[in-house]
Parts: structure tokens; sequence; C-alpha cells
């Protein structure tokens, strides 16, 4: 803005040197002072600023007011003056759409032409004076779409930041979601479990309880993982955490896994995969069976939940746990490795479905992301 500013004050500078060079009063060099910062403080405050107001009735009134002091000085200060309206051929460019903002343009080059050719009668200096006007006017458009597009960038570049806090939290909220939500489901039901035991086998109940410290420990873990924004999941870590947790819920569990060798962010999406399903299943459902099922190719690893015995859908005719939330995360993580999470359900059964490749393209996988989302 500070090169803008100098050279407006140049171009001003210019045409109020030639006006002290005439023989007027000092009221008249007063006035022309008036009108000169008038001029500056509507291009830099106005022009400068592209607010969505340019073409208003609003931005429209202060455009003719800036043509009345390019035009009616010349009355007073005659050849002098035939310099500032370079000003208003560079504003009818900022304001008026393209064929009349360029029909004005030239319409004011013309005219100064025709001015200076009264007052000289020389073809040069009427040339002299249309090109410097076409000059002049072109110097104050770009100078002002540059500071209009230099606030733009600003502006972006805050909303980016801005964007970019908005998914951190996005991101946090999610992994607390998807890394605490089984661990505090699984802490629920041992605690019960522990509770129903305590009279009748202290032994057993003890050792529920140990085993409540332990995923305790491992929820304190994840929560730091989450604040330090890197975290990796072993898949089958999680398969024997879910066996277990499952089968202390007196769910009958079969598990059919193929020899796990994953990379590690497949592994850990499918390790949340499982997490959420298995958290939705003691939260949502009165389950008796559950079956895993965990297959890898050449190109591709999937893992299958099915589960029994759906309890009562809620009001909209969701099955529990298929709206918003938890597997709506689940989709996302999948999406940003270029996997997809389905979702079906019957009155028998439910059934969560995650494949995801073994090798993808990040910008791929990211476009596609982003395709769905708007689509969405």
């Amino acid at each position: 803005m500070g090169v803008v500013t100098a050279v407006f004050a140049c171009i001003s500078l210019i045409g109020f040197l030639h006006v002290l060079l005439l023989p007027v009063s000092a009221g008249a060099i007063a006035l022309s002072f008036l009108c000169i910062a008038a001029l500056m403080a509507m291009q830099l405050m106005w022009y400068a600023r592209d607010n969505g107001r340019l073409r208003t009735p609003l931005g429209y009134g202060v455009l003719a007011a800036q043509a009345c002091l390019v035009y009616l000085p010349i009355l007073l200060f005659g050849q002098a003056w035939v310099g500032m309206p370079g000003f208003l051929a560079g504003s009818v460019l900022l304001v008026l759409r393209s064929v009349a903002a360029w029909t004005a343009f030239s319409a004011i080059v013309a005219s100064m032409g025709v001015i200076q050719w009264l007052f000289t009668a020389e073809p040069i200096d009427m040339l002299y004076t249309a090109i410097s006007t076409v000059t002049t006017g072109l110097v104050v458009y770009g100078l002002s779409r540059l500071t209009a597009l230099v606030a733009e960038v600003q502006a972006s570049r805050a909303e980016i930041a801005r964007m970019a806090v908005l998914q951190e939290r996005l991101r946090f909220a999610r992994d607390l979601h998807d890394l605490l939500g089984y661990s505090l489901s699984a802490i629920a039901l041992k605690i019960e479990l522990a509770h129903r035991l305590i009279e009748k086998s202290p032994q057993e109940a003890g050792d529920q309880l140990l085993e409540i410290l332990e995923i305790s420990r491992l929820a304190l873990s994840d929560a730091r993982t989450v604040a330090s924004g890197y975290r990796e999941l072993s898949l089958e870590e999680e398969c024997r955490s879910a066996v277990s947790v499952l089968q202390a819920a007196d769910i009958h569990v079969e598990l059919d896994a193929d020899h796990i060798d994953l990379p590690v962010q497949v592994s850990t999406v499918l390790a949340t995969v499982l997490r959420e399903g298995v958290t939705n299943l003691l939260r949502h459902s009165k389950a008796k069976n559950c079956h895993i099922t965990i297959r890898q190719t050449q190109d591709t690893a999937s893992l299958e939940i099915v589960n029994d015995d759906l309890a009562e859908r809620p009001r909209g005719g969701r099955a529990p746990g298929s709206g918003r939330g938890g597997l709506q995360n689940l989709s996302v993580r999948a999406k940003e490795i270029g996997g997809a999470v389905t979702v079906s359900h019957s009155p028998e059964e439910f059934r969560l479905r995650a494949e995801v490749p073994l090798r993808y393209d990040r910008h791929a996988a990211a476009r596609r992301a982003e395709s769905d989302a708007a689509g969405g």
C-alpha cells in the first residue's frame, strides 16, 4: 500500500506543481490542494479496496463526484489541470463493466485531447495529453487492482489459517472419539462385570479390575498420542483386544483372519474401524454372536464385522450407529488412503465393511474425498 500511495502522491504532486506555476491567488492554490487531496483520498480509501460496493448506487455517486473534481477545476486552472483526469480514467475501469468501462475510458482520453486542443491548438500537445491520460489511467487502474488483490490474498491466507485450525480441531475430535470411545466402553463393561462377580467370585472380579487398569493405561497413552498428532495402531493387537472385550460381554466371537502383514497406515485405519465397530456393537445392540473377517489380497485389505440381534432402531429408521459421528469418521479415514467404508443392516444383522488399498495415490485420494464432500 505504501508504494501505491507514493505513486499516486507523485502524480498528484505533478498536477499541483503545474497549478503553482499559474498566476493565481492563494485561495485558488488552496482549492487545488483540497481537490487533489480529495482525489487521492477517493483513490486510496475507496477504489483501491474492492469492498463489494464499487458497483452500487453509492459507488456510482463517488465516481460522479470524482468526475466533478476532475473536470470542473479545468474552468479555473485551465491547461495545468489536464493531467488529473488519469485518476478518473482508472476509476471507470474499476467501477464500470467491460464495454461501458472502455467506452468511458476512451471518452475521457478523447475529451482531454480536445480540451488540450482548445488551449494550444497544437496536435503534438493534444497527442501528448491523450497518451499521458491513457498512461496515468492504466497505472491508476493497475495499482488499485493490485492493492485489492493483495488484500484478497491476505484475506485468503487468514481463511486458510482458520481452516487449518478447524481441520486440526476436527482431527483431534475424530481421534479422541475413535481412540477413547472403545476404551471407555470396555471399561464400563468390565466394571459392570466386576460388580456382578465381586461377591460370587472375588478372584475373577480382581482379574477384571486388573484388565480395567490396563485398559485405562492404554486410554491414557491414546490420549497422549492424540495430543501429539500422530499414533499407530496394530490391527493384530486390536483383534486380540476386541475378542477379549466381546467375550467378557458374553458375545460369541469368531475371528477369521488371514496372516496380517499390512502397511502401518492400512493397519491403523482397519484397527480404527475394528474399534469403532466393537464400540457400536456394545453400545447399540444386544448381539449374541459376532463374526470378524480380515482378508488381504495382492492389492487390497478388508475388514468385515457382522453381528446379530440389532436393538430397536431409533426414530427415522436408521440402524444404530449408522448416522453421523463415529461411522462417518471411519469413512473419512478410509477415503484419506483411497478406501471406503460401507454399512448394511437388516432386522437380523448389522454389517460393517472397510476395504482399503495396500498402495494408494495420496493426491488422488484427496481429490476423491474433496469431490465426495462437495457432492454431499
